[in-house]
């Protein structure tokens, strides 16, 4: 019989972590012909969530968990659980029930007979969400998609179904910095998307805040791709042109008029303007060198303190 491996990365879920646990029981226990484990990875958490999971394990032989040493984020918890996971297929579920547990036969169904080597979810609304998030969301992903030239689909969740040979491709990728979103894009294979409507969460509140999401963004865009260094090299190039008809626009002008000094209060907004440019770009490009820095020191992803 072949094995499916449930992969839920968790950061502070006590309240939501029992009632996924009974909803997804009720869905796999229809599904005679997998085995099904559970791989709960505590992302650090601060309150009760590792002793229910292993309440959980106690209770049940097929779940297991990895405690990680401290929170290092939701995609290193992806990236442990997928690493511990031992079945022919892996799923990658969040605990609050956003991701709907009854469209599981339904991904099986893709993979197993549609000859889908992924089936993965998307939200055909955003309800719920504040608006000003819900826009710039949009407006990301329709960015990365131009510029990293990637498949990302809007409203694109992490909750996917997986052959075995996906998830190799997946682990293959060592980098330190992962944007998981991005790796599913870019190491390609055969995937079907299942839409679904939004959903609040069951329990708990949201550990994504407008800036975090920001930063994640931007994590993405260095990544996947060196646009905003081509930008910046453009950006650049336009304001040497520009000068040099400055220049040139001066020179001719002292020659036909003199020059009366004037103009400091407009000299003195151009060198401002142009200080913050050169400083923008640059952070650009420090930007990519602190990743770099960062893949150089070859650290782990993750650090696991307990495992059962």
């Amino acid at each position: 019989m072949e094995k499916c491996s449930i992969v839920v990365p968790c950061y502070n879920e006590e309240e939501a972590l029992p009632l996924f646990y009974e909803a997804v029981q009720q869905v796999i226990g229809e599904m005679t012909t997998l085995e099904f484990e559970y791989i709960l990875v505590d992302d650090g958490s601060r309150d009760q969530t590792l002793s229910i999971m292993k309440s959980l394990a106690q209770k049940d032989p097929a779940v297991h968990y990895l405690a990680l040493s401290r929170n290092f984020g939701k995609e290193a918890a992806m990236l442990a659980g997928m690493e511990e996971s031992t079945g022919d297929y892996v799923v990658i579920m969040d605990a609050d029930l956003q991701d709907p547990p009854e469209l599981l036969p339904q991904m099986y169904q893709a993979v197993k007979e549609e000859e889908y080597d992924c089936a993965a979810t998307r939200r055909v609304d955003r309800k719920g969400e504040p608006i000003i998030r819900s826009f710039f969301a949009r407006r990301f992903y329709r960015l990365m998609n131009r510029i990293a030239k990637l498949n990302m689909m809007d409203g694109a969740r992490d909750y996917r179904f997986m052959k075995r040979v996906m998830v190799d491709a997946i682990l293959s990728m060592k980098e330190y910095h992962r944007f998981s979103k991005g790796i599913f894009g870019w190491v390609g294979f055969q995937t079907k998307w299942i839409d679904f409507e939004n959903r609040k969460r069951v329990a708990g509140r949201t550990k994504w805040s407008f800036f975090s999401l920001f930063r994640y963004s931007i994590e993405g865009m260095v990544a996947f791709t060196t646009a905003p260094l081509e930008w910046a090299s453009f950006v650049g190039l336009f304001f040497c042109v520009l000068a040099l008809i400055a220049v040139v626009f001066l020179f001719v002008r002292a020659l036909l008029f003199g020059d009366p000094v004037m103009g400091w209060p407009s000299l003195a907004c151009m060198i401002t303007f142009f200080s913050g440019l050169q400083l923008f770009v640059s952070g650009i490009i420090g930007m990519y060198l602190a990743k770099a820095y960062n893949e150089i020191k070859a650290r782990p992803v993750y650090i696991v303190r307990e495992k059962g």
